[in-house]
């Protein structure tokens, strides 16, 4: 077992090890102390942005133009911590000119780390109510800078991708609408001239073109009747084996007439092959234009969107160009701290002061581990478990003294035996707090 084993232990090593114990917590505190005044001091300081509601409804061109705050601030701090914009932020401040040794790469991964935004939710949490731009540097008024300039390029940016948008927007619906415009006159015309080429068999002509039909089939069948009955006469006038004069004028007038009655029927045969065409024609002219007008309507309602969108774009870029629709607005600009951010230098000579106390107490406890000693009856007592019946007193081997030094020292010896070791203990902890706050109180 350890020698360290009750609180009587320890304040006899602390009573043995005063002296080292003190050295070394001063050496740590001195230590601390001069880290604490060499080490760069980081001040940081941040700008705070509005999301500002629209002045002007922007009549629901959300979902056409634009995008959302969020979005927006996403886009932008993207496009703001690019490699090729933060070595323009590093050469427009002439940040890091104190560090020639660090490279460009070193500088961008330094200066990427030292910038945040942070957004700021509405009160509904279904949209962005701030933004805040903070900004880390070696000096208050560079660190400032650096947040107002950031804040101002997202002001910027936010106003020209707003402007930007709605302008793209407007472009692509002009576009778009010119486009359906110029398919609906080509389907117009590409109907206008099927329905001409097809007009017979076109749905409005087949009704009366039944009736014509109807009609054509009328005549024919007369002139059919008239034609059977001649060519019977005929026929029997040229069996007859007397033929007359008469009978010869009569066959003569007779091949006339069916010869007339032939040139009758030829064009309303034609007109019947005609009609019967059209009819057989319609089901696929009519297929045909349901689908052309199937297309006519979509193309119609497309560019009944196309026109509407327009309508809605064009609000949004007049909005947007005269920033009346939801953007951001500086709403309170970076300044410069007064006091160094993050761990300050008193916090660092506190931890490295408490730091030292313990090492030394560390330290002196490994050096009674290295010799073990049993020192009192207590601790004989416990590791033997023996009571010891004297304990001797430590022996004074100098050479002897006058008798008036030995009176002296016997007096000194006799009261510091009398000493408590909690109240010696007690004393170097309040002259290390003494020295402590000695050392703390310089610094600023």
């Amino acid at each position: 077992m350890g020698p360290i084993q009750s609180l009587d232990d320890l304040l006899g090593l602390i009573r043995r090890r005063f002296v080292l114990i003190l050295v070394v917590s001063l050496i740590g505190a001195i230590a601390a102390y001069s880290m604490a005044k060499s080490a760069p001091k980081i001040y940081e300081t941040a700008a705070v942005i509005q999301v500002e509601t629209p002045k002007v409804d922007e009549i629901n061109s959300r979902s056409t133009v634009g995008v959302t705050a969020i979005q927006a601030l996403q886009s932008i701090e993207q496009r703001l911590t690019t490699r090729d914009n933060l070595i323009s932020l590093i050469e427009r401040h002439g940040l890091y000119k104190d560090a020639p040794g660090m490279t460009i790469e070193d500088k961008v991964g330094a200066i990427r780390s030292s910038i945040a935004f942070q957004s700021v939710s509405s009160a509904s949490g279904s949209g962005l109510s701030a933004i805040i731009i903070s900004a880390k540097a070696e000096t208050a008024e560079l660190a400032a800078r650096v947040a107002n300039d950031l804040a101002q390029n997202v002001l910027d940016l936010g106003a020209e991708d707003k402007i930007n948008s709605a302008k793209a927007s407007n472009e692509f619906f002009k576009e778009e609408e010119a486009r359906l415009w110029t398919e609906l006159n080509r389907v117009e015309t590409e109907i206008k001239s099927f329905r001409q080429q097809n007009f017979n068999s076109l749905p409005e002509t087949l009704e009366a073109q039944r009736d014509e039909r109807l009609s054509i089939d009328s005549d024919l069948r007369d002139l059919q009747v008239e034609l059977v009955g001649m060519q019977t006469e005929l026929d029997q006038l040229n069996a007859s084996q007397n033929q007359r004069a008469v009978d010869r004028r009569r066959i003569e007038e007779l091949n006339q007439q069916i010869a007339v009655i032939t040139a009758k029927r030829a064009p309303l045969l034609a007109r019947t092959a005609e009609l019967d065409l059209a009819v057989t024609n319609g089901a696929e002219v009519d297929r045909v234009l349901a689908a052309y007008d199937r297309q006519l309507r979509q193309l119609q309602e497309q560019y009944s969107v196309a026109s509407t969108k327009l309508a809605e774009t064009d609000a949004a870029l007049r909005l947007a160009e005269r920033q009346q629709t939801e953007r951001f607005a500086l709403l309170e600009r970076a300044i410069a701290p007064l006091y160094p951010n993050g761990s300050s230098a008193k916090k660092v000579m506190a931890v490295g002061a408490i730091g030292s106390v313990l090492g030394a107490l560390g330290l002196a406890l490994m050096l009674d581990l290295m010799k073990p000693v049993i020192r009192t009856s207590r601790q004989l007592e416990r590791e033997l478990n023996l009571r010891p019946i004297i304990a001797l007193p430590e022996l004074n081997l100098r050479p002897k003294r006058s008798k008036e030094k030995r009176l002296i020292s016997s007096l000194v010896t006799r009261e510091r035996l009398k000493l408590d070791g909690r109240t010696q203990l007690a004393a170097g902890l309040t002259l290390g707090v003494v020295l402590f706050a000695m050392a703390a109180s310089g610094i600023v």
